[in-house]
């Protein structure tokens, strides 16, 4: 139910994504997808994300998830353009082995944007 996949350009690893399949609610996460800052704006993202979708296609996945703390819109943007539909905000949210001390709370304030595209109806 998980895979995961490297774009590889001229022998340079120049992106990857995972995708977590969760049979409790029939859906697939797409996970840590990241582009190499000296290739971004070529389509290695989009590629990887339409990826990340015909495999949740082919094991008959209802939808996909996913979640971001990405702050620029070029992210935002991408994950609409693969049909994905901004689902909401959650404020303030922790970062997996974030503390919540109070530094961390004073100087974190991240916002966990979430994104849902429905594949089919269950």
């Amino acid at each position: 139910g998980s895979c995961f996949w490297v774009a590889v350009l001229d022998g340079n690893v120049v992106g990857i994504v995972a995708a977590r399949g969760n049979e409790e609610d029939n859906t697939v996460e797409l996970r840590r997808m990241s582009v190499d800052s000296n290739y971004r704006g070529k389509g290695i993202a989009k590629a990887l994300g339409r990826k990340v979708l015909e495999f949740a296609m082919l094991n008959n996945y209802s939808s996909v998830v996913l979640g971001t703390t990405a702050v620029k819109m070029a992210s935002h943007k991408l994950y609409e353009s693969l049909g994905f539909k901004h689902m909401g905000v959650v404020e303030h949210y922790a970062l997996p082995g974030m503390t919540r001390s109070l530094l961390e709370r004073m100087f974190f304030q991240v916002r966990y944007h979430r994104y849902r595209l429905q594949l089919r109806e269950e």
